[in-house]
């Protein structure tokens, strides 16, 4: 049984999704979101000064002494309840077994999320450097105490859940979802990129720079990760790179419109969406090049045929 055939099996009616949706993103928003209301409310006790400023920004509660390891967690939490959540009802909504709708074999591939989560970084560590060649005066030291030791262990336990939650949601589950309006491999991938941008879209950097100065990034990053989804049968390479770019972000660089804010070792002084955009796709084309190499993943042909339904043994229809 191959990823995309299995959106074929179970029970998969309209409002089973509807269902799906609401309830994990109100569980992450609630029951995930507890811990934060709670560090908040009793810091806010010991400071209540700071509520008018802490109020403007929900995300930062750096004036009541919370510093941003703690935030990071706590930003986190929702992330891993949300997995959980859809791990609890993907059973009982769609008669299908959670392992169906984030791969085609027959177990997790963790290989493949270690190799491609590694090649990222080192992609991203080429660029990072030659970036800091060309121009060092962008960027200054923000962080070298003990801190960074924690960042490091917090980023690489919890950051993918984060990238799990997306990952599953979008590459998984509503890339399976959408191959039953349209069963051709390109509609999908279209469609879960766009809503994947779109979900992003209430990001700082958003707010800082401009809806259709960032959506080309996040829109880039659902290609990426979709393409070599697609094409490798299962969400496991897409989950590693994922991860692995976020981590790195937290570990490595930070910059003032961030959606994480961390104590990372640099900060980049000026943002230019434009020319991290560009990397992007060079890094992104390589890296799927790489991936499609090491893993002897299909033709890219294969973006553009139909998607069959798939018979009990597994065969095509």
């Amino acid at each position: 049984m191959r990823h995309l055939e299995s959106s074929f099996t179970g029970k998969n009616n309209l409002w089973r999704y509807i269902i799906m949706i609401a309830a994990i993103f109100a569980a992450a928003n609630t029951l995930g979101s507890l811990p934060f209301a709670l560090v908040g409310i009793i810091a806010a006790r010991s400071n209540p000064q700071a509520l008018p400023e802490i109020s403007s920004n929900l995300n930062n509660l750096s004036q009541m002494g919370i510093d941003k390891n703690s935030m990071l967690v706590l930003m986190l939490i929702p992330f891993i309840v949300g997995v959980a959540a859809y791990m609890l009802l993907v059973k009982p909504l769609h008669e299908r077994k959670f392992l169906s709708t984030i791969t085609g074999s027959e177990s997790f591939r963790w290989k493949r999320m270690f190799v491609s989560g590694a090649v990222w970084i080192f992609l991203m560590l080429i660029y990072l450097f030659v970036y800091l060649a060309i121009d060092p005066s962008n960027f200054r030291l923000n962080n070298n105490s003990a801190s960074l030791i924690l960042l490091v262990f917090v980023s690489f336990l919890l950051i993918p859940f984060q990238a799990a939650f997306e990952e599953i949601l979008f590459r998984g589950y509503l890339m399976q979802g959408f191959t039953l309006v349209v069963s051709k491999r390109f509609f999908p991938l279209l469609a879960t990129s766009v809503f994947f941008a779109l979900m992003h879209s209430i990001n700082p950097e958003v707010k800082e720079y401009g809806f259709l100065t960032v959506m080309p990034q996040y829109l880039t990053f659902g290609l990426i990760f979709g393409i070599v989804t697609i094409l490798d049968d299962g969400i496991e390479t897409a989950l590693g790179a994922h991860a692995a770019n976020n981590i790195f972000l937290c570990i490595m660089v930070t910059q003032k419109s961030s959606a994480l804010q961390t104590e990372a070792l640099y900060e980049q002084l000026n943002y230019n969406p434009w020319q991290e955009l560009a990397g992007l796709l060079i890094s992104g084309l390589i890296f799927i090049l790489v991936m499609k190499a090491i893993f002897r993943m299909k033709d890219f042909s294969y973006l553009f045929g139909r998607v069959e339904k798939a018979g009990p043994e597994g065969q095509t229809l």
